[in-house]
């Protein structure tokens, strides 16, 4: 995801980790985190699905970092997100994006 002149890709998100590369925390509460991402993912999962996505082809996913903070993941086949980027791209010059 990173490359050349893309650095801007990862700001904030430096600290994100995948499941597999830490351990859980005695005390920290994970399960807090990642209901607050759920429920941003059931919100986002909805919206695909709204605009003709199958959750088969892209879906969000709730986790947690290593602090416990709820993290959103994006997972899907590559033709998906290239279809999404489109559409989101679309949404920001024709609408003037989010904000």
């Amino acid at each position: 995801m990173t490359g050349a002149g893309e650095d801007w890709l990862r700001d904030g998100l430096d600290d994100i980790a995948d499941a597999e590369s830490s351990m859980w925390v005695r005390g920290v509460d994970y399960i807090a985190g990642w209901r607050e991402a759920r429920a941003a993912v059931d919100r986002l999962n909805r919206a695909l699905l709204g605009v003709g996505f199958e959750l088969s082809g892209v879906r969000a996913v709730a986790s947690t970092d290593g602090a416990g903070r709820g993290v959103v993941r994006l997972a899907g086949r590559p033709i998906e997100v290239e279809e999404l980027a489109g559409l989101l791209e679309t949404l920001a010059t024709t609408d003037g994006g989010v904000g």
